[in-house]
């Protein structure tokens, strides 16, 4: 297998290829700073068996161009392969494509594709089916959520010969091959797509290690092995057929029957392990506890800024300094999750830790810049008041049987200040339908994507929802910060990122569009008895391709 080629302004430097290997090993690393810990392989691989797996939820299709549940990072890389991948040092690597050139001004993709790989659907990898990828991604009947934000720039293609493809942009887009590389963007069979595309999301065909065995939405997902795969992305060292002959998912989500039923060796591996049973888990020598942080957003409090009271700066930057990250952290994750004071997961290539400590816990301070916007009444229950009227912030989250933990901290930590959070729990639908219409004053939510780019889609102005669904949910216009980001965009990898990024970091720090809480965590664990998991850096996850189970 060839290497990307060398060919074209755009490619990599050293500089940036040693950058993007820093963060990216590094977000393969535990909250505590320790590699993965999976289970050395001490013999021979078994082959056979079935694994079987626990998930808190299902994303309710399995067309991965068509969602953007944090469980297709797992389940997608089953049955679908993608066009790159990164390798273990999170570096951009060949899979689908063998090697690819970018033009000098940075709009054109010339990808070399694989000539040996087909779809479980029996159809051909080819030119003509990375297009037609391309095209249900964008394809309004999609409906797609993720995938056709991370191609936006993609204009149209051309099928030069059979296994060569020439990708057009806009405008030059460094993030584009990063986005290729993850679960949401993984290649469907052609075939499939031109011929029944309304099938994909209960029948989905990709050209992946395993095929869909058996799908019941909202209870299990099962399995079995592609016979004849042999194309795994080098970084794997494996490229032949799964070792094992199934897997079976089932969806737990009440958290401590997730746990009960991992230690009893009712299943193999758990996703989601609830933070409170991380010291147990630990503690049991039979399993493998991994708790890793996820690159992109970390969990966020979003500001409306469009509306009051958070059009007024002094509140926004009043609310974060009435908040004590860490004693929620503790509360919510208890002890597993890494406190966090801006807007870029730490572990996110580009991260610039010279923003740390700029966004801190000052009661003082925060009555202080309240006061200064005019909140200098108290009612009857000892909240602010402005003119007659309470200094209230309505957070609407879904309905369920007990409150959100977090923002019950929340409403706890800002009430000493004399700010009434207001929690309002509602139908998902509705849910929805208020966040598209940004009628809210704050949203929580975290976004895990492997590129910096998730500040662009999550504060620049043309990310606002208009005409089509927007994720800048915080409303935030800034034609300065408009500016640095789309630097971002059009700067190819290399120091010069590194500066445009950070400039952006900083004046997020200056805007405050919400407040940080903690990191992105993925936390699962497994049984030893499970051998050979390998993490995807793309997405904290493990991958299956060369599992074993021991005997």
């Amino acid at each position: 297998m060839s290497r990307p080629s060398t060919r074209g302004r755009r490619v990599l430097t050293t500089a940036a290829i040693a950058v993007a290997a820093t963060a990216l090993l590094a977000s393969c690393a535990s909250a505590g700073g320790a590699a993965p810990t999976a289970a050395p392989a001490s013999s021979e691989p078994v082959e056979g068996g079935t694994l079987r797996l626990s998930i808190s939820a299902e994303p309710g299709c399995l067309d991965s161009h068509s969602i953007s549940a944090t469980q297709q990072a797992l389940l997608g890389r089953l049955i679908y392969d993608n066009l790159v991948t990164l390798d273990r040092d999170g570096n951009l690597a060949p899979y689908l494509a063998e090697s690819w050139d970018i033009s000098e001004d940075g709009k054109t993709y010339t990808f070399h594709l694989r000539d040996d790989v087909t779809f479980s659907d029996g159809s051909p990898w080819n030119a003509e089916a990375l297009g037609l990828n391309f095209e249900h991604m964008r394809d309004p009947a999609t409906k797609s959520p993720l995938a056709a934000a991370y191609i936006a720039p993609y204009v149209d293609g051309t099928v030069i010969d059979e296994y060569t493809f020439e990708a057009h942009l806009a405008y030059a887009y460094t993030p584009f091959l990063y986005g290729l590389a993850q679960s949401w963007v993984a290649i469907t069979s052609g075939k499939a797509i031109q011929e029944s595309p309304e099938t994909l999301c209960q029948n989905p065909i990709g050209s992946g290690p395993f095929v869909l065995d058996d799908y019941k939405p909202g209870q299990s997902i099962s399995y079995v092995k592609r016979e004849g795969y042999h194309w795994a992305p080098e970084w794997l060292g494996y490229e032949g057929e799964a070792h094992l002959d199934r897997i079976d998912f089932t969806v737990v989500p009440e958290e401590v029957i997730r746990y009960e039923s991992l230690v009893s060796g009712q299943y193999d591996l758990t996703e989601a392990l609830p933070p409170q049973n991380a010291a147990a888990i630990q503690a049991n020598p039979d399993f493998v506890y991994e708790n890793l942080i996820r690159t992109g957003s970390p969990s966020v409090l979003h500001f409306n800024t469009s509306r009051a009271p958070f059009d007024d700066i002094r509140v926004r930057k009043a609310f974060v300094a009435a908040v004590n990250r860490d004693a929620i952290a503790n509360a919510i994750g208890f002890g597993t999750y890494n406190v966090k004071d801006n807007y870029l997961s730490s572990k996110t290539v580009y991260y610039d830790p010279t923003t740390e400590g700029k966004l801190v816990y000052d009661p003082k301070a925060a009555a202080k810049l309240l006061d200064q916007a005019g909140w200098t009444e108290r009612d009857a229950d000892g909240f602010r008041t402005k003119d007659g009227t309470r200094l209230q912030v309505v957070v609407p989250t879904t309905q369920s049987a007990t409150p959100s933990p977090l923002l019950v901290q929340l409403q706890g930590e800002v009430k000493k200040v004399g700010i009434d959070l207001v929690i309002d729990q509602v139908p998902q639908a509705q849910l929805s339908e208020r966040r598209y219409a940004g009628d809210y004053d704050a949203l929580s939510g975290v976004w895990h994507t492997n590129t910096p780019d998730i500040l662009f889609i999550r504060y620049h102005s043309s990310e606002i929802t208009g005409e089509r669904i927007g994720q800048n949910s915080s409303y935030l216009k800034d034609a300065e910060l408009d500016e640095l980001l789309q630097k971002t965009r059009e700067t190819p990898d290399g120091p010069e990122a590194a500066k445009a990024y950070s400039a952006v970091q900083h004046r997020l720090l200056e805007l405050v569009p919400g407040l940080p809480l903690y990191e992105n965590q993925s936390q699962w664990a497994y049984s030893k008895r499970v051998k050979g998991i390998e993490v995807d850096t793309s997405h904290p996850i493990p991958v299956f391709t060369n599992a074993w189970i021991e005997d």
